[in-house]
């Protein structure tokens, strides 16, 4: 492909050249977060029409189907514009006519039309299976309708020598400071999901790479729903809430609060109560979705200091839904195992393989003669 000058004053800038590769593949881009979301979706028609439940937009406040792709284009946004300021250069005679150049120069470099197809075919199949997993979540009570926190309360006493794995914890660290703190973690994990997925789909210029990771979320949230149709729980805060009485008020006793009364409400009329219930426990989500960025992040090779954050994030994790009541031990070495399971399968249908060994793959890209004269800079 011929360079362009985005100046108009002779500087030539090459364009780089995406591919997704798709040798050695066997399926095409996203195939299996496609098939768990489909799949996921089955289930909540069938869980529907079984059970006279309707099917709901899981994010009443913003749409998820405008929140994502928001996001998505918010970090677009973000990838692109300030790439485009630098490469301009400082104002002066000239320089709005030179800014609109090198934004088409910019956005033509970063975002060619098979980058474009990889981030919506991305974020439309991970959206699918975000949407159809909240709404099987929601219908769980109503399929199976026993509920079997005892036995795994009975299960984490005895991996603790007959003690309770959160009372140990509020021991340790007390009821104070501590649980604002872990309050505080649960919220950042909230805002770490949709914003790993955005890094994965926009910021990473290695498709094989975010291609894996969104394909192993997808693959947790159907297993996690999955999981919470054929071993229903609520969790320590709702079964065994005295032992939490102690914890202040914080932001997440508040959502405990509001989530319950979410449950109670779409028991009670799940036609009229208008939202979805959110309470499940095993395995743990929370757990399991950091469990697979922390392999993610080593296995394709990001830079240490994202590494080390990642595993001191998931242990702060850990400690937080045990600590605040989300989760039993036990759900965490759920999660912590579906987690792992993800990544692997992951792999191995997006071609990030050795065999039966998961490991990226490099994505054949077209060389940049001299990519320091880039106008967009081609990392990451």
């Amino acid at each position: 492909m011929a360079p362009c000058s985005p100046t108009g004053a002779g500087d030539e800038y090459p364009v780089l050249v995406y591919t997704h590769q798709s040798a050695g593949r066997g399926a095409p881009s996203f195939a299996l977060a496609w098939l768990a979301g489909l799949g996921l979706a089955i289930l909540t028609i069938v869980f529907s029409a079984v059970e006279d439940i309707p099917i709901q937009d899981p994010d009443s406040l913003i749409p998820g189907y405008i929140r994502f792709p928001a996001i998505v284009l918010g970090a677009i946004a973000i990838d692109v514009v300030p790439r485009t300021f630098v490469a301009a250069g400082r104002p002066g005679s000239g320089w709005v006519r030179r800014l609109g150049a090198t934004f088409r120069t910019v956005l033509r470099e970063r975002w060619p039309l098979s980058h474009w197809k990889f981030a919506l075919n991305g974020v439309v199949a991970w959206y699918l299976c975000y949407a159809a997993f909240r709404n099987v979540k929601s219908m769980a009570p109503f399929v199976h309708e026993k509920i079997y926190d005892e036995p795994l309360a009975d299960l984490d006493r005895f991996l603790f020598a007959g003690h309770d794995p959160a009372a140990v914890l509020h021991a340790w660290f007390g009821t104070g400071l501590a649980a604002h703190f872990f309050s505080a973690v649960y919220i950042v994990w909230i805002a770490l999901v949709p914003v790993s997925i955005a890094i994965a789909l926009v910021w990473t210029r290695h498709t094989r790479a975010g291609e894996w990771y969104v394909t192993a979320v997808a693959v947790d949230w159907a297993l996690g729903a999955v999981l919470y149709v054929l071993l229903p729980t609520v969790g320590p805060i709702y079964s065994d809430s005295s032992a939490f009485a102690a914890l202040p008020e914080t932001y997440v006793s508040r959502l405990q609060e509001s989530m319950w009364g979410d449950r109670v409400a779409v028991l009670a009329d799940p036609v009229g109560a208008g939202t979805l219930q959110t309470i499940a426990a095993f395995a743990s989500l929370h757990v399991g979705i950091m469990v697979t960025i922390c392999l993610v992040v080593e296995l394709v090779g990001l830079p240490r200091w994202v590494r080390i954050s990642s595993w001191v994030f998931l242990a702060l994790t850990v400690l937080a839904t045990v600590y605040l009541g989300w989760h039993f031990f036990v759900d965490v070495i759920g999660g912590a195992a579906l987690g792992a399971f993800a990544v692997w399968i992951a792999g191995i249908a997006t071609g990030n393989r050795v065999g039966l060994r998961a490991r990226l793959v490099p994505d054949p890209v077209a060389g940049v003669s001299d990519p320091a004269q880039s106008a967009s800079a081609s990392r990451p």
